[in-house]
């Protein structure tokens, strides 16, 4: 799986684009959610809009996965990326600790932040190595 990255006139790379947005709110491609939901055999997405569900259970905003129980679930989380990020990675991790739960987040990989080091630096166990 290759990355498909816009390029401005003259071929460079418009990193600025990539890291800003006025929006945090992002659906995960399809055919990387497959690939995962073919290894995971997710149940529960708790944190997208209803157009952008990637399970037949979802929350969507209104419903607060947040406020939520995810035990007994397999999770696929791909959370907004903005200023609640760190928020979400803690749930995730609290519910990762029930019984019969799993979950799998799609975050950016910043191992700078308090965040990573609080809640992920010991527990990652499955990750991808390609960015798209």
């Amino acid at each position: 799986m290759g990355c498909n990255f816009k390029f401005r006139e003259g071929g460079v790379l418009m990193k600025k684009a990539i890291f800003m947005s006025n929006n945090n709110k992002w659906g995960t491609p399809i055919e990387f959610f497959n690939k995962l939901n073919k290894e995971f055999n997710f149940t529960l997405d708790p944190c997208c809009e209803k157009h952008t569900a990637k399970c037949v259970k979802y929350y969507t905003e209104k419903e607060n996965g947040l406020m939520q129980s995810w035990e007994n679930e397999i999770v696929f989380c791909n959370p907004p990326y903005g200023k609640d990020l760190p928020i979400w990675i803690e749930k995730c991790c609290i519910e990762a600790s029930k019984p019969n739960t799993k979950v799998v987040m799609l975050i950016p990989a910043r191992t700078d932040t308090i965040y990573f080091h609080k809640f992920l630096y010991d527990q990652t166990t499955w990750k991808s190595k390609k960015r798209c």
